[in-house]
């Protein structure tokens, strides 16, 4: 079965948030220099360090594609890695716990807000218009769809791990991620469409 014209429209902005995503957002993020100085400072373990290095700027732009918050992303990043370094040994898998605390403090700030995601205030002038379309479409996906989308397609976790962040079941992932992946390209095709 071929993909039609706005279908494959629709999902080539998709592949733009990655590299927007790559050109302006972390590592020199302020959060993240002040959780990396944080990490020297307080001494933290080589393989937090490395997991730091290894998954913060990713994980940072995961959070601000599933919530369009830059302070929800900040905020979420440097307390699970703030809750990491008090944790230290405890932690059997610190990049897997570190993604799963992260997104779930987000999760309970976006529902303690009670607000729709919305664009960020400062978007740069070079962001092509397309993937302003894809923000938009994302905001209009459920919580659980959009953190589901961003985490499988933009940071190609397994559904098991999602399963995790989203205290859900990996077939629940299934759904999220078939309904969120429907709708978007819906949306994306409206615009294209228009």
């Amino acid at each position: 079965m071929g993909v039609g014209i706005g279908a494959a429209a629709a999902l080539g902005r998709t592949v733009l948030i990655g590299d927007w995503a790559l050109r302006n957002g972390p590592p020199n993020q302020p959060v993240l220099v002040k959780v990396r100085e944080h990490l020297v400072e307080t001494g933290a373990d080589r393989q937090l360090e490395s997991v730091f290095q290894e998954e913060a700027p990713r994980l940072w732009r995961s959070l601000l594609l599933a919530t369009g918050s830059r302070e929800v992303a900040d905020d979420a990043v440097s307390e699970a890695f703030a809750q990491a370094l008090r944790r230290g040994e405890e932690i059997r898998d610190p990049a897997a716990w570190i993604w799963q605390v992260a997104f779930r403090l987000a999760r309970g700030e976006i529902q303690w807000q009670r607000s729709l995601i919305e664009l960020p205030d400062d978007i740069p002038d070079e962001m092509p218009e397309s993937l302003i379309d894809v923000f938009r479409a994302l905001a209009r996906l459920t919580p659980h769809q959009r953190t589901a989308v961003v985490l499988a397609d933009y940071a190609g976790h397994p559904h098991r791990d999602i399963a995790r962040v989203l205290g859900s079941s990996v077939s629940a992932v299934g759904v999220h991620l078939h309904r969120g992946r429907r709708r978007l390209r819906q949306l994306l095709e409206d615009v294209s469409d228009a």
